[in-house]
């Protein structure tokens, strides 16, 4: 088998560990995996898109099983809706890791591999995640003028009245879903983590909007369906060596410490801020993305007005915009958590003084 593992440099090494870092810093924040920052974030870096599907996947899977395990001890996890959904994801994960394997087996002009994958990856990733950020901030601007920040129920009451049958009761989140409906956004769910590595930001919206779970449980069934997927995903990417677990070593050791900082500034960021910086983060993430799709096109000869001499300057414009949204994010957040940390010492020692 041909080697298709980028030759990783010092300066590459650091390049993943800082992707790393952002993503887990903007995972525990949102409360999603951060692949949306670092899957493209390492295909910037020459990593082929199933490479870093397949790597990020992989290392989505420890996160998960801690941050499952977390939410478990706080009764947020309904096992039963995962479990549910799990029977289908798995099917998902299945079928994308086939159609990977079959674009990545397509050749570009130039006679390299991976030009049509990484097409397929940048369209799907810019067309979801462009439709996620977007609702978002349509739903800010809606509620701009009230305090509710709480999801809409109306899809959700609407299937309820449609009385699908089988209808299913789930305990924990105290809902009734219909068996149908669970089976379509599981499949959905799982054939996006397999293609682009984004699975939550389907399952999670798709559990409170459409399911009419609470926030809490959702993040948490998804965690847990996301330990599962994950673990079979990786097996499914490895098997087709489509994992480098040098990629998956350097995120964990960003990501690490980048999730501890993100789960504390939830504490002290507004969430009507929260889902404002993702949003826009999001956003920029998907722009930076849609920058890249021309090199592809080029190499499987469907467009003619860049060539060669052209993919580094596009590359550049794609990967600065990325880092720029993704730093800009960490920034917002680290600034609020310094000064949260500031105040709370302050008060401290005026107690201190007082007493």
């Amino acid at each position: 088998m041909e080697d298709i593992f980028i030759h990783l440099t010092t300066a590459d090494s650091l390049q993943v560990i800082l992707i790393g870092f952002i993503g887990g810093v903007l995972s525990g924040f949102i409360g999603s995996g951060g692949a949306f920052f670092m899957t493209p974030g390492m295909m910037n870096i020459g990593v082929q898109g199933v490479i870093a599907v397949g790597s990020n996947i992989t290392h989505k899977f420890g996160k998960a099983l801690i941050g499952s395990r977390k939410h478990g001890e706080m009764g947020h996890v309904d096992k039963k809706l995962g479990i549910f959904m799990l029977i289908t994801s798995l099917v998902g994960i299945w079928l994308a890791v086939l159609v990977m394997s079959h674009l990545f087996g397509i050749k570009s002009s130039h006679g390299d591999k991976g030009a049509a994958a990484n097409l397929y990856i940048s369209l799907i990733f810019v067309v979801v995640l462009f439709l996620v950020s977007v609702s978002m901030l349509r739903d800010i601007i809606r509620k701009r003028t009230t305090d509710d920040t709480g999801p809409s129920k109306s899809i959700s009451e609407y299937l309820t009245r449609l009385n699908l049958c089988p209808m299913i009761y789930f305990p924990v989140a105290d809902v009734k879903i219909s068996l149908w409906i669970l089976m379509i956004v599981g499949l959905a769910t799982g054939y996006l983590a397999g293609t682009i590595g984004v699975g939550g930001f389907i399952g999670v919206p798709a559990m409170i909007y459409v399911f009419g779970v609470p926030t809490a449980v959702a993040t948490g069934t998804e965690l847990f369906l996301a330990m599962f997927m994950g673990a079979f995903g990786a097996i499914n990417y490895a098997l087709k060596g489509f994992v480098d677990i040098r990629l998956v070593a350097l995120l964990y050791l960003g990501s690490l410490l980048g999730i501890y900082i993100g789960a504390y500034g939830t504490k002290v960021v507004r969430e009507k801020t929260i889902r404002l910086v993702t949003g826009l983060i999001i956003l920029l993430c998907v722009i930076s993305r849609a920058i890249a799709v021309p090199i592809y096109l080029d190499q499987l000869n469907i467009v003619h007005w860049i060539g060669p001499s052209q993919y580094e300057l596009y590359n550049s414009i794609s990967k600065g915009l990325l880092y720029t949204s993704g730093i800009s994010g960490v920034l917002i957040i680290l600034t609020s958590v310094i000064k949260a940390y500031i105040k709370r010492r302050r008060v401290q020692a005026s107690f201190v003084t007082k007493t």
